[in-house]
């Protein structure tokens, strides 16, 4: 009689087990999966980055330092890898873009282009679906490391190898803060 209870708790843990490490691990490959869905736009993005730098060029050419600029804060997002140093990159190059729309301001000529409009519409869109990817990245990371932390998983996802994740979080006051644009006298756009 014993060894059929005995046998039972054990049957009973492994299960539990098994259950814990089975969510941990669904947990681990939706999180990758939101991370990849975020590069993909993040790639779409850097994409749009040239062409509009390019567009602006013709109409602000001697606006060099801030085409410098965006195009320097492209990179580094680009070569960043994890979250926290992609979420200060991207805070960087959101921070450059402000910047180069702000030039449409003081270039009325540049707004009226319907290839510098489009690009902007589509950055705005892309901007949009990265936001969507990020904040479904951070729930799932929420939910992976809150499983990690609590008991009993907490007892097994270290041994099993199992780590918390960095959140994808954009900081709030580079947002907030205002892009600061000197502009120079207006040239003539050339041909």
């Amino acid at each position: 009689m014993i060894g059929w209870v005995v046998l039972g708790l054990l049957v009973l843990v492994v299960v539990v087990v098994a259950g814990m490490y089975n969510g941990l691990v669904r947990l681990k490959v939706q999180a990758d999966n939101a991370w990849a869905d975020i590069d993909v736009q993040l790639k779409r993005r850097y994409d749009l980055i040239p062409n509009l730098v390019e567009t602006v060029k013709g109409y602000a050419g001697h606006e060099k330092g801030t085409l410098e600029a965006v195009i320097n804060a492209r990179n580094r997002a680009m070569s960043a890898t994890s979250p926290g140093d992609k979420a200060a990159a991207e805070n960087m190059l959101s921070g450059a873009l402000k910047s180069l729309f702000a030039l449409s301001e003081a270039y009325p000529q540049l707004r009226a282009i319907e290839s510098f409009t489009s690009l902007q519409n589509s950055l705005s869109q892309i901007e949009d679906t990265v936001q969507n990817a990020r904040r479904y990245y951070n729930a799932v990371v929420r939910d992976l490391n809150t499983k990690i932390q609590v008991f009993p998983t907490n007892l097994f996802a270290g041994m099993l190898g199992f780590k918390t994740r960095e959140f994808f979080e954009v900081s709030g006051a580079a947002e907030r803060e205002a892009p600061k644009v000197s502009f120079t006298t207006p040239a003539a756009p050339t041909a």
